[in-house]
């Protein structure tokens, strides 16, 4: 498979080092999937990210035996799980669940969230100090930057909890274009 690699051997800790890219960079992926519970994702990425790593293992087993190989190796994985988290990043995949607490009325928070699109819910709460609004809110992760923007323009001194969630179910996701409610499963 790799016979070409006999005539040009230089070419051998290069792909190692992008075939080590990939097959961590799918690691993360994978991890992810599990993560969230995606029985059907988690499988397809793990076939392809083993696929390349026992290609890779098999021509470091048969045909590396200088140092520049083994370190391509380690930076092919370091770089990985750099790229892995940076692809992770981009893709946004999930939801998260805000939690704001604020001194400040609850209800504008809520309108501002809703007219961007996000549905919402308002508790009212006992701190230490004193009485605070609580506005809880599931977005996907790539509204999340938005909420924060959102959060910010109307309190910059609110404290908020940002958690990834598992799965979601029956609510309010958000306001379609003509402001009625998108109902989620």
């Amino acid at each position: 498979m790799f016979d070409f690699l006999d005539v040009y051997p230089w070419l051998l800790p290069i792909i190692i080092f992008f075939g080590r890219i990939c097959d961590v960079t799918l690691g993360t992926l994978r991890i992810i999937f599990v993560s969230k519970g995606e029985k059907n994702k988690a499988p397809i990425v793990g076939f392809f990210e083993v696929f390349i790593w026992i290609v890779i293992i098999s021509q470091i087993i048969s045909r590396a035996n200088d140092l520049i190989s083994y370190i391509s190796y380690a930076a092919g994985y370091a770089a990985g799980n750099y790229i892995g988290i940076l692809v992770e990043k981009r893709i946004a995949f999930g939801y998260q669940l805000f939690r704001v607490y604020t001194k400040k009325d609850a209800h504008t928070l809520m309108k501002l969230l809703n007219q961007d699109g996000f549905g919402s819910t308002y508790i009212r709460g006992e701190g230490i100090i004193s009485e605070v609004d609580i506005v809880e809110t599931v977005v996907s992760r790539k509204g999340g930057e938005k909420v924060v923007q959102t959060i910010q323009q109307f309190d910059p001194d609110a404290f908020y909890l940002v958690e990834d969630i598992r799965s979601k179910q029956k609510g309010v996701f958000g306001f379609s274009a003509g402001g009625f409610p998108r109902i989620g499963k």
